[in-house]
């Protein structure tokens, strides 16, 4: 007995140790893996100044507004609609007020937008499904 209880012994040491790190600077993923943040320019103020393009009309024009973080958001949001209103970054996003809602800019890809005359575009700004603007680099 006192053979088998130093065998025990002995074996739980060798399994002991430091225990294996399991922080994540990333999302788990549905395989249980996980997926890694970018880190480095990908988390670094963007220059979001210039036009930005929908559908049917709906049109971003994003000027600085003197202050850093600071932005001029005019926008044609539908057919009907349009307005001029305040905006702050946030991070990689910018906020703002419209008829009385905080809205969110948000970075995205043309698919995204859930537009599809906006799919496969690369550098858009999405507010909500069916809400989006993009450009392709000679807007700014």
């Amino acid at each position: 007995m006192k053979a088998l209880t130093l065998l025990a012994t002995i074996a739980l040491a060798a399994c002991s140790g430091p225990a294996p790190d399991t922080s994540s600077d990333g999302n788990m993923t549905s395989a249980g893996s996980v997926e890694r943040k970018a880190t480095g320019s990908a988390s670094a103020p963007r220059d979001y100044t210039g036009r930005w393009v929908g559908v049917e009309g709906m049109v971003l024009d994003i000027a600085d507004a003197g202050a850093p973080g600071h932005y001029d958001l005019t926008m044609q949001w539908d057919l009907d609609h349009k307005g001029t209103f305040d905006g702050i970054a946030n991070g990689r996003t910018i906020t703002f007020i419209r008829n009385d809602i905080p809205e969110t800019l948000r970075p995205t890809n043309g698919d995204a937008t859930g537009l599809k005359y906006l799919a496969g575009k690369t550098d858009c700004l999405t507010v909500k499904p069916g809400e989006g603007y993009c450009r392709d680099g000679l807007s700014r």
